[in-house]
């Protein structure tokens, strides 16, 4: 079997409600979206990382690093599955990401030393997401571009269940051993390897051709990355993609320190990540059904900007349900925009080259969420509540990126590859 585009323009790829969309997806699809949860749900190896290397005996602050390390791997990673799609394809890319991430997530149990560790942190950051560009490559070029943005909003919810679950079972299994938690997520990534052998259809790598009598031959700076940073309207998709990652991600650094600082109760925190879950679980898909009809530059631009009014709200002098009303705006904004950003670098790439970008933005959000934190720390200890303004202002200028970077399809600047 050999994936092939969905012809656009047929009546089967027209806008679609949650249950038609999903029914008609087709099996491959379905795979990719379950093998994602698969592989979130057993995602505990950052949650529990520091955990674990501070029980063996490891100081806070290598621990910390290795942390650090596995970040930096999983950027690297969604960069080297961009490109690895074209040398092997996307099924191998999938089958191979996750059967080595399982060998990498059983062997930190039996680190004898911090270097080891530390590689092992970073290699288990990049073999868990280079599967990430191969899955979006294989829903974009297996789905309608009038569909794309309802299942990358399925897409989307498969990691955020995963991701939500996670510590939770996660929490369950450290009451026996650490043993048992990381064979557990090492027997998820295997099942979703064995899940892709088996569902995925065979492909042939996406890179330029090679003929029979010498290296491959294709145009320069038409393909990979290179092409990416060529093509002006989508760096600065990316640039908004940077930018709203960045501010969007302060809920996990700032704002809990900010809720203590009111002498707000930790479990008021609590709370507010709760209803942040809650929203995107339950409502993201309902959202997404009327959103998908949008132009796409649209729907970018009113979730960034939601985003950038919720946490902005946060500088106010709130209550309890103040702080719940202000998380509910940014909420809503994160379910109307990430869909459609999320899918948007499928429409903007050439279909050769559709890894890189999909890879590219990919790796822009993962830069922005591990930036973002840090710098909101930094720019709280500084100025306080005055960095609520300054998310605001950070996703105005996303806003204003994502205009100029996602121009209607009629005015998009040649990519490289349509040049003359």
């Amino acid at each position: 079997m050999s994936v092939e585009e969905t012809a656009p323009g047929t009546e089967a790829e027209a806008a679609a409600g949650i249950a038609r969309t999903w029914r008609e997806a087709p099996l491959p699809v379905k795979a990719v979206i379950a093998g994602i949860m698969v592989n979130r749900l057993g995602g505990f190896l950052q949650v529990f990382l520091v955990l674990f290397m501070v029980a063996r005996g490891f100081p806070e602050v290598q621990a910390g690093f290795a942390v650090a390390a596995h970040g930096a791997g999983a950027v690297a990673g969604i960069l080297l599955g961009g490109w690895l799609i074209g040398r092997i394809g996307v099924r191998l890319s999938i089958v191979a990401s996750m059967a080595l991430n399982a060998a990498l997530t059983a062997a930190v149990l039996y680190a004898s030393s911090y270097p080891v560790m530390l590689l092992l942190a970073a290699g288990t950051g990049a073999a868990g997401q280079v599967y990430r560009p191969a899955s979006a490559e294989l829903v974009s070029r297996l789905t309608g571009e009038q569909r794309r943005v309802m299942v990358f909003a399925m897409y989307r919810l498969a990691t955020n269940i995963g991701t939500t679950a996670a510590p939770l079972i996660g929490a369950a299994l450290l009451t026996h051993s650490y043993a048992l938690l990381f064979w557990g997520e090492a027997a998820a990534a295997l099942a979703v390897a064995v899940l892709g052998h088996l569902l995925l259809p065979a492909d042939r790598p996406t890179g330029p051709a090679r003929a029979a009598d010498g290296p491959p031959r294709r145009p320069e700076g038409t393909t990979g990355y290179r092409a990416v940073l060529r093509d002006r309207s989508f760096v600065l998709f990316l640039a908004a993609i940077l930018g709203f990652s960045a501010v969007y991600t302060q809920y996990l650094s700032t704002l809990p320190l900010a809720v203590r600082a009111h002498g707000f109760d930790t479990l008021v925190y609590g709370v507010l990540v709760a209803v942040n879950g809650a929203i995107v679980i339950v409502c993201e898909l309902a959202v997404t059904r009327k959103v998908q009809r949008w132009p796409a530059r649209l729907a970018a631009i009113a979730g960034i900007l939601a985003v950038g009014a919720g946490l902005t709200a946060y500088a106010l002098p709130l209550g309890v349900a103040g702080l719940v009303a202000a998380t509910v705006v940014w909420s809503v904004g994160e379910i109307i925009g990430s869909p459609t950003m999320t899918a948007y670098p499928a429409l903007a790439a050439a279909p050769e080259n559709r890894s890189r970008y999909l890879g590219a933005s990919q790796a822009m959000f993962g830069v922005g969420s591990a930036v973002g934190p840090a710098a909101g720390v930094a720019a709280w200890a500084l100025m306080g509540d005055t960095v609520w303004l300054l998310c605001g202002a950070v996703a105005a200028f996303a806003a204003v990126a994502a205009y100029y970077g996602m121009p209607a399809p009629e005015r998009r600047s040649p990519r490289p590859d349509q040049e003359k």
